[in-house]
């Protein structure tokens, strides 16, 4: 039998929900209020009349309706008629040419504590066939997709960093770089087995935090025990697993709350579909960016907090 769950915080997160599809509350009049640059760029050719702000919030509405460029630069005229207010709406060349260029900032509410960091990837299709017809008849040459690369905070669920690659890059590369985005404290990073090499490894011990990888089959030890260097945390992983098995030591280390990496990638790919509009690599980042800074705002929002239910 299933076990089934209830959410506590029901009301709250209730109106969250709501709040997530109203636009009162995505279109902010500090938004409106800095929509167009006073001064022109000084360079050569047309000025930049659009200001960043102005070009994210039309690609963050374009990413939470799903709608292409053309309809959403129609809605937003709309919008400005009905809501009376004189300002011009950029074009949807203007937004495809602007996006690559946008620095996205993860919105993070601070805290005081060490932070728990999950990292996982997943593939986001560029174009290509269906599901159906991948069954049926397989992959042909044309089926392309980018790689986003997460690193999330266990305890809060927001998305802390985040790095988008091709489908040649392997996990093992970004993680370096998705924990030098971090900038609060780090107590502990989780991941798979795909982060069980030696560059991971330093790059969490550079940030002195513990890494949680289950080694791989076969593994042996790196470094001798009686060395008078440092223990290696691989080591002392594989040690612990030889001792008391590889189940308790997920258990007693919470390698298992590395799962809420894949619970954020399915809300990921269930509120924004796992197929990117843009078809340059700048932009398809740009659009992934501001897909997870979505994300950030709507556990912001409101979070659900359930508990298991007992029989």
């Amino acid at each position: 039998m299933q076990p089934q769950y209830r959410i506590r915080n029901w009301s709250e997160y209730n109106a969250g929900l709501k709040l997530r599809g109203s636009l009162t509350f995505w279109f902010d009049e500090s938004v409106l209020a800095s929509w167009l640059i006073e001064q022109p760029s000084g360079r050569q050719g047309a000025s930049i009349f659009y200001s960043d702000l102005a070009i994210e919030t039309m690609a963050t509405v374009k990413a939470l309706y799903r709608l292409a460029g053309r309809q959403c630069q129609g809605l937003l005229i709309s919008i400005f008629e009905l809501m009376s207010i004189d300002l011009p709406v950029p074009d949807h060349s203007t937004l495809s040419r602007r996006l690559g260029q946008l620095s996205i900032e993860m919105p993070v509410r601070s805290q005081q504590e060490c932070r728990h960091v999950v990292i996982d990837s997943t593939g986001v299709k560029v174009y290509g066939e269906g599901e159906w017809k991948t069954r049926q008849h397989g992959v042909s040459k044309r089926r392309t997709w980018r790689k986003l690369h997460l690193g999330i905070d266990e305890a809060t669920g927001e998305i802390l960093a985040a790095t988008a690659s091709t489908n040649n890059i392997s996990d093992g590369e970004v993680l370096p770089d998705l924990l030098n985005a971090i900038e609060d404290d780090i107590e502990q990073v989780s991941a798979d087995g795909a982060y069980d090499q030696r560059k991971c490894y330093d790059a969490i011990r550079e940030r002195q935090a513990r890494a949680v990888i289950p080694p791989r089959k076969g593994a042996k030890i790196w470094q001798h025990g009686n060395t008078k260097a440092e223990r290696h945390h691989r080591d002392e992983n594989l040690r612990r697993i030889r001792k008391v098995g590889r189940k308790a030591w997920k258990r007693e280390s919470h390698y298992h709350r590395r799962s809420l990496a894949e619970t954020t990638m399915f809300r990921l790919k269930v509120i924004f579909g796992g197929t990117l509009s843009s078809r340059t690599f700048d932009n398809q980042a740009a659009e992934l960016f501001i897909k997870c800074a979505l994300l950030n705002r709507m556990i912001h929002i409101a979070k659900p907090d359930s508990y298991k239910v007992e029989a």
